[in-house]
């Protein structure tokens, strides 16, 4: 294996920055006892309960809540401040692992009791996920970036290679409640840590946003961004396969293979040692491969290993097949992880994460629930069968259309080019909607450069915050053409002023290229006004308006 001082620098220069070597260490604490936690929940359940589907609802009961609340939250850690968010889900945890220990300790626990309070500690994690994701790049720069994903991820297999052979041996020692109580426990370091951070927050002229809105806003630029959705598919086409292997693993070893519950944590201990393996081969992949090849790569041997787990019981085999499975594990979901924050600019990063998230732990809610229905049906031979054969089918036909490599070129720094509309008088923010209007001056004989021009312009206005987008040219003056999209509000418009990056500079001066006209570009705001007769008194001389939603296009 290699070693430490053989990787790269890069690969370890996060750590030399102490807010985030706090929050590392910190992580790798709680990480801990997540992992002990983990391995005598799903071991408490097999106790409880001989059902396969019970067993596999455990990480479905986990995972669930993200499809609740992963907008929710990554709306909410982009408009409030992101340390009081984790405060308050690690708080939350603290709690949710602290009552599963009482209950389990009083002998009250059962397999719903167990599946209720599980996904109520799951609630926290959906909430704490996006905006924690969110916060790696206020802690390094950059192009330090992809080394403190793969830190985040070496933390976290860390404890996945330690924290299950401990859980193991503390549930023959102390029993499933005691675990429970130390995860309690171990959320206090994060909490000590974030308590100490003092996090600059950006400076803003305009009012924070609402949540509702702020989630619009976040689906709106993953759904127009080709490199987000790009990263979305393919997180979500490799987790549904994988989750066979999480899911199923423990019916494995305790119902096929009779193994105590150190030799279920040693056998999860195998999966957390393959992936620290795999983040310190990390820098050296990445150097000899490209971003997809990487990820060709890892699902096709995590697809192999799900096949070996099917077919063999042989202990010493499956230490070996899981080892793979963890480096491929690893291998691919930093990647998964960097591709969507680089595609993502500061003004929505928590909202394309909380869709990541979403992704992630929807897929994997999603997936263990359908493998573990396979195996109840089947057999656990066949759901792991037929989640190899899924991964594969997955590597073949999302490659091509969905490039992980589509981030690289883009420069998503700020870049304040778009001009302030000329306002005459007060115009209240939650006016509108808003219809923007541009007009250009086009040679004939360039028409069809400049329409494909502004078909990258028109996903910039959409991704940025427009409802909608059209081009139009006027048939009496061949030469006119005029541009539309329509805001939500004003201050929805204006805020779509403030996100401009320079990737949309470069993509607004290929369009202006195009234009002859001897002045700039004539730009017009217009707000819409009710005709109905109660809305002719409105409030600072403007009449009140309708939401968009209430105007039919």
């Amino acid at each position: 294996m290699t070693t430490p001082s053989a990787i790269p620098r890069s690969g370890w220069a996060p750590l030399q920055r102490p807010i985030f070597r706090a929050l590392w260490i910190a992580t790798i604490a709680s990480n801990i006892g997540t992992w002990m936690h983990d391995t005598a929940a799903t071991w408490l359940m097999t106790g409880l309960t001989s059902s396969t589907l019970l067993v596999a609802m455990m990480q479905t009961a986990s995972s669930l809540p993200v499809l609740f609340l992963a907008l929710p939250a990554g709306a909410l850690a982009d408009i409030v401040d992101r340390r009081r968010v984790l405060l308050i889900t690690q708080t939350w945890m603290l709690l949710a692992a602290a009552s599963l220990a009482i209950t389990t300790m009083a002998g009250w626990m059962t397999p719903g009791l167990l599946l209720l309070l599980t996904f109520l500690l799951g609630l926290g994690t959906a909430l704490n996920t996006p905006a924690w994701q969110a916060t790696v790049p206020d802690l390094v720069p950059l192009d330090e970036l992809p080394s403190a994903v793969a830190l985040n991820g070496i933390s976290t297999n860390i404890a996945r290679a330690i924290g299950p052979a401990i859980g193991g041996l503390l549930v023959a020692a102390i029993g499933s409640g005691g675990v429970f109580l130390l995860n309690a426990a171990s959320f206090t370091a994060m909490v000590l840590v974030l308590r100490n951070w003092k996090r600059p927050r950006p400076a803003t002229v305009l009012p924070a946003e609402r949540v509702a809105g702020a989630i619009r806003a976040g689906v709106r630029y993953a759904r127009h961004a080709p490199a987000v959705k790009a990263a979305l598919v393919r997180t979500a086409a490799f987790i549904v396969a994988a989750s066979a292997l999480w899911a199923l693993l423990p019916v494995v070893a305790r119902h096929e293979m009779q193994l105590s519950a150190i030799g279920y944590g040693v056998l999860l201990g195998s999966l957390g040692a393959g992936a620290i393996i795999g983040g310190i081969l990390l820098p050296k992949f990445r150097a000899r491969w490209t971003t997809d090849r990487l990820v060709v790569l890892s699902s096709l041997v995590f697809a192999l290993a799900s096949a070996t787990v099917a077919v063999s019981r042989t202990y010493l085999v499956l230490c070996a097949a899981l080892i793979l499975a963890g480096i491929a594990w690893m291998t691919a979901m930093p990647l998964f992880n960097v591709a969507t924050q680089r595609a993502s600019p500061g003004w929505a990063r928590a909202r394309t994460m909380a869709i990541y998230v979403l992704a992630y732990q929807g897929g994997m809610a999603a997936g263990s629930f359908v493998w573990g229905v396979v195996a109840s049906r089947t057999s656990v031979a066949v759901a792991l069968g037929g989640a190899a054969l899924v991964g594969v089918v997955g590597v073949v036909f999302a490659t091509r259309p969905f490039r992980l490599e589509a981030w690289e070129g883009l420069d998503l720094t700020p870049s304040d080019h778009m001009r302030q509309p000329v306002v005459e008088g007060d115009v209240p923010l939650d006016a509108g909607p808003v219809l923007v209007t541009v007009e250009y001056r086009i040679d004939p004989a360039d028409a069809a450069g400049f329409a494909r021009a502004m078909d990258a312009l028109a996903q910039v206005r959409l991704r940025d915050g427009a409802l909608n987008w059209g081009l139009y040219r006027d048939t009496a003056d061949p030469a006119r053409f005029v541009e539309t999209f329509v805001s939500e509000t004003w201050g929805e418009h204006l805020r779509q002023h403030s996100r401009g990056t320079m990737a949309d500079r470069r993509v607004m001066a290929a369009v202006r290229a195009f234009y002859r006209g001897p002045e700039p570009p004539v730009v017009a705001h217009l707000i819409h006004v009710s005709t109905a007769p109660e809305s002719a008194e409105g409030h600072r001389g403007w009449p009140i308006l309708p939401r968009w939603s209430d105007v039919r296009w």
